[in-house]
């Protein structure tokens, strides 16, 4: 069996409402398909030593986070009977509010699409080399402690 290519999946800023639309839509020829899981990963506002978040600005070691996403991802295919996965996380500056991450699992039932997409978010909040700076709303800025989206 020959080694699957490893996919992009960081996007620059904001994963837009528009791309979540157009990813699932894709979709709707696909006929095998009775069950999605979709998470996404939403900034928030937090208020930190007074300070409001207004923004994260996200970093990575790309090549190695794009190894650990393609290692998550076959390692769910693997386990799961999924038809279809996507992962896309942002890259630079996200404002609150927005979208930084979506998970997107596919299968003919949704117990297997429903697991996977649990297991990927898990996977990919304590495996993957990327890291967030929150900004606040006076621009200070800190590097968040935990990895939670």
């Amino acid at each position: 069996m020959a080694e699957k290519k490893i996919k992009k999946t960081f996007i620059e800023g904001t994963i837009t409402p528009e791309f979540i639309g157009d990813s699932i839509a894709k979709h709707s020829t696909k006929m095998d398909i009775g069950a999605h899981s979709i998470f996404l990963g939403q900034v928030r506002n937090d208020v930190i030593n007074g300070k409001e978040v207004k923004a994260i600005e996200y970093t990575a070691y790309i090549e190695m986070a794009e190894e650990k996403f393609h290692e998550i991802r076959e390692a769910a295919f693997g386990k799961y009977s999924l038809t279809c996965m996507h992962i896309y996380h942002s890259i630079g500056k996200v404002n609150a509010g927005e979208i930084s991450l979506f998970v997107f699992t596919s299968s003919a039932h949704r117990k297997d699409a429903i697991k996977a997409c649990e297991e990927i978010v898990e996977r990919i909040k304590s495996e993957v080399p990327v890291w967030g700076k929150e900004i606040f709303d006076d621009e200070s800025h800190q590097w968040k402690v935990n990895k939670d989206h």
